[in-house]
């Protein structure tokens, strides 16, 4: 039975589109946000930055709020730059989008406590969604009449394989609802992300007598802690229809190798000054003492030569010799001359 040519046709068209749609998969890349903390005051501007290098078919924005699942702000197509935004935020004037290539910026003007969130920047190809790291929003104001506060100590310094506790202290006023901690880790090496939640529990708080001030602390302990664990912890409050963060406290962790490694270095350093400095003491010694040396020698050359000098005169002996030629004539005699001959004796003791 021969296969018809309807169905080789129908059959060809399908094979073609499952590798275009593959194409499509194979090129859309990750969204490469401005990933991190981001602190600002009620009323400032804030953009959001989102860069890409290949082109998907489209591009989003999300927002997440703590506790709640993420909502979708805008969409943009590949060939309109203008975008489409929904729910709450398409008739909004403070939230605008920056488009142009290799660019999608969210925009949010006047700023408000309810913008503290954390924001996704999502590329899309067929039915794959690729989001970007997320960037964490924190909004800040004074003068607002928020019934709660947090606070956070500023800053911890462990050793390797050391034990911290973390504290969040929430003050909430005079509300009296429910609400939820959130525990946030940004560093370096990783991007910030939720660690721990304390979720709908008040067994923490007390009330102050006279005082209609409810007080919570919550706690992180963490343990066996190593280089990992370097970052600053956010602590995050969910209450009375209001999201506010903590300044954030900033754990250090000691590198216990580049320690060592200094110890060591400082030891050597040390060991290496101290053993010159003995060598210069005994080579200026040395050198001392052969000035010394050379300079006495030098001072007693003189007297020692002028000694020997009248040691050899005293040891002198003068002989006289006259020699008389016996076959000479007289006249011969009378010219001759005498003729003294003086030998040098010297005389050792033995």
């Amino acid at each position: 039975m021969m296969t018809s040519p309807k169905f080789v046709f129908y059959l060809t068209c399908l094979f073609v589109g499952e590798m275009a749609q593959m194409s499509n998969l194979k090129k859309s890349t990750v969204a490469r946000q401005e990933s991190g903390f981001i602190s600002a005051n009620v009323g400032d501007d804030l953009t959001l930055q989102c860069f890409y290098e290949d082109f998907a078919a489209k591009y989003h924005w999300y927002k997440q709020t703590l506790g709640q699942k993420p909502r979708r702000i805008s969409i943009t197509y590949m060939y309109d730059k203008n975008g489409t935004f929904y729910h709450e935020f398409k008739n909004s004037p403070r939230f605008t989008l920056q488009t142009k290539a290799g660019e999608n910026h969210l925009k949010i003007s006047d700023v408000q406590i309810s913008d503290s969130a954390t924001y996704y920047c999502v590329s899309s190809s067929s039915f794959l969604f690729e989001f970007g790291a997320g960037t964490i929003v924190s909004i800040k104001g004074s003068g607002l009449n928020i019934p709660v506060s947090v606070h956070q100590s500023a800053s911890e310094t462990i050793q390797p394989g050391g034990s911290v506790t973390l504290n969040c202290t929430v003050h909430t006023g005079t509300c009296d609802g429910e609400h939820s901690v959130y525990w946030f880790k940004t560093s370096e090496e990783s991007h910030p992300g939720l660690i721990y939640t304390h979720g709908g529990r008040n067994d923490q708080c007390e009330r102050k007598p006279n005082n209609q001030t409810h007080t919570c602390v919550y706690n992180l302990p963490m343990q066996s802690l190593d280089l990992s664990h370097a970052g600053t912890y956010y602590c995050a409050v969910a209450s009375c229809g209001h999201i506010l963060f903590g300044n954030g406290t900033k754990l250090d962790v000691l590198d216990e190798v580049d320690s060592s490694v200094l110890v060591y270095f400082l030891s050597g350093a040390l060991a290496f000054t101290t053993i010159l400095v003995v060598l210069l003491t005994v080579s200026m010694y040395k050198m001392n003492n052969s000035y010394k040396a050379s300079e006495s020698q030098a001072r007693s050359a003189p007297s020692t030569a002028h000694a020997e000098g009248h040691q050899e005169a005293d040891n002198l002996h003068y002989a006289a010799l006259n020699v008389n030629t016996a076959y000479r004539s007289r006249r011969q005699r009378d010219n001759t001359q005498n003729e003294c001959v003086y030998s040098r004796v010297k005389q050792q003791n033995c």
